[in-house]
This record gives C-alpha cells, sequence and structure tokens, in this order.
C-alpha cells in the first residue's frame, strides 16, 4: 500500500470511529508503529486529525460532545463483556453496590442476577430496565434526575439522593482516562453526579475498555488516584498499563473467558485473566 493510499485509510478510519490508536491502525494496516506515526504526522500537519498520547482523533470533535448509547453499545462489544465479567467477581451476596451510566456498567447487569440479595443503586435508565426484567432476589433503586444522551439520570435530584447513600462498591464508567486529567466526561452534569457517587463509595471500581485512554472529555470528575481498582482489557498497551497500575490501586487485565476441560473442569487453553498491581 502507497503511503497516500495508507494514509486515506487511517483517516476514513479516524473519522469513522472519532479516533483511533497507533496499535490498533498497525494491526488494521499491517505495518510498523512508525510507519503509522509518520502518517500520523503528515495527517496532523495537513490539519487532518489531531494527534494525541497513543493514537489521533478527529478533527472537529469537540470535548463536549456525547454520543448516544445506542451509538457506543456495538463499539468493543467483547472487551466490555470481558471487563463486565471480571468486575462481577468482585461483588460479594448481600452487598449494596452503586453503578453509573454507561455500556460496559450495562454489560456488567447479566452477571450480577444471579448474586444474592443484593441492593443496587443505579443513576442509568438502561442498567434500571436491564435489572427490572430479571428476576432475583435484589432491592433496586433509581435515582432520577435529568437524563442525558447516554441515559444517566443527572442534576440535583440525583446528586440529593446519592448523597443519602452508602455503598460498598461503585462501578464507574467514563468517556475518558488520560494520565493528567484522570476521569472524564462531555457532561458538565453528569461529572457532578459521578463525584457524588465517588465521594460515596467505600471501593471505586471503574470499567473502562482500551479505547477510553487518551481521550478527555469537557469535564474531569475523578483522578486517576481515587480509583480502587480499574478493569480493562487486553488492548491496553503495556505502556498505559504501567501507568494505570502506578496510580490506581489495582489493575485487573480481563482476558476471553477460559475454555473448560468438561473430563477435569480444570481451564485449557485460554488467555487467563491477568491482575496487575
Amino acid at each position: 500500500m502507497l503511503a497516500r493510499q495508507r494514509q486515506a485509510a487511517i483517516l476514513e478510519h479516524v473519522r469513522a470511529h472519532g479516533g483511533a490508536r497507533v496499535s490498533d491502525l498497525t494491526q488494521l494496516l499491517g505495518v510498523s508503529d512508525m510507519t503509522v506515526r509518520r502518517d500520523l504526522d503528515v495527517l496532523a500537519r495537513r490539519g487532518l486529525v489531531e494527534k494525541v498520547h497513543g493514537g489521533a482523533t478527529a478533527v472537529g470533535m469537540p470535548s463536549s460532545e456525547e454520543p448516544g448509547f445506542e451509538a457506543k453499545a456495538m463499539r468493543e462489544y467483547d472487551e466490555k463483556e470481558q471487563i463486565a465479567r471480571e468486575a462481577a467477581a468482585l461483588v460479594r451476596p448481600g452487598a449494596a453496590i452503586a453503578l453509573s451510566g454507561g455500556t460496559t456498567t450495562w454489560a456488567l447487569c447479566k452477571y450480577l442476577v444471579d448474586i444474592p440479595a443484593l441492593t443496587i443503586v443505579t443513576n442509568s435508565l438502561r442498567v434500571a430496565t436491564e435489572l427490572d426484567d430479571t428476576a432475583g432476589n435484589r432491592t433496586l433503586i433509581l435515582t432520577g434526575g435529568v437524563p442525558t444522551p447516554s441515559d444517566a439520570l443527572v442534576g440535583p435530584v440525583a446528586d440529593m439522593v446519592i448523597r443519602s447513600l452508602r455503598f460498598d462498591i461503585l462501578f464507574l464508567g467514563c468517556h475518558g482516562m488520560d494520565e493528567r486529567s484522570g476521569l472524564s466526561t462531555p457532561n458538565l452534569a453528569e461529572a457532578q453526579t459521578n463525584r457524588e457517587l465517588v465521594r460515596n463509595a467505600r471501593s471505586v471500581v471503574v470499567t473502562a475498555d482500551h479505547t477510553k485512554w487518551g481521550t478527555v472529555g469537557l469535564s474531569s470528575f475523578a483522578d486517576l488516584e481515587q480509583v480502587d481498582v480499574l478493569v480493562t482489557d487486553a488492548g491496553m498497551p503495556d505502556a498505559e498499563q504501567q501507568v494505570l497500575s502506578e496510580r490506581v490501586g489495582r489493575l485487573v487485565v480481563a482476558g476471553p473467558e477460559p475454555v473448560t476441560d468438561s473430563a477435569d473442569g480444570l481451564p485449557r487453553g485460554s488467555d487467563a485473566s491477568q491482575v496487575t498491581v
């Protein structure tokens, strides 16, 4: 592939997805990191993309832009399932937990239905609907508030309810993660509601796939040091994993579900989830 063809492919991918990581582009194009970085330099000089740490974003996409729930739900679907499965392993019967808005916290719901006696607080309409449609011995509390494009309830009503509650574990989604900006969202009211959730949780568990790294929304709501556990996927590059492991309390990297040998019940031939402390 000629350089101009490569650059056109990169530009199309960035515009279609809103951004791209160098590691993703190297796999897509079958070229080296250095080649991709040179192509990004060319596109950035022409004003067609904006270079960020580890990749590039589309020009003209403001930090206040917030995609709708449906637009985000199918992105990195497999990775979100892996993250949700690992996150659910942190929940014990009888716990009081909170789930923020987001497609990864929504994916977590199916793994919670068989855990008995949970009290679940959420400001997500999608999470509440998902859990309300399944049988189970649980108490579900929906905060109320004003819905965002991603169907999270925010604003003074949501904040007032959250301030009166305490959670054993908060499962928190985010629009973006960054070394300097921490966790962020494009929505100012959602940022404030997320701050209240963080403030009232004994343990904060962030569920975020690798594409969230390097994305910065309009408003930051938590530093990386406030995160007790970060569950992400194996697509997170090693350098970024090292940064995160030094900043958060514990880093969990989720992998594919182990294949079980029916003869002895032991996992075989799988990339087991790894934990970095």
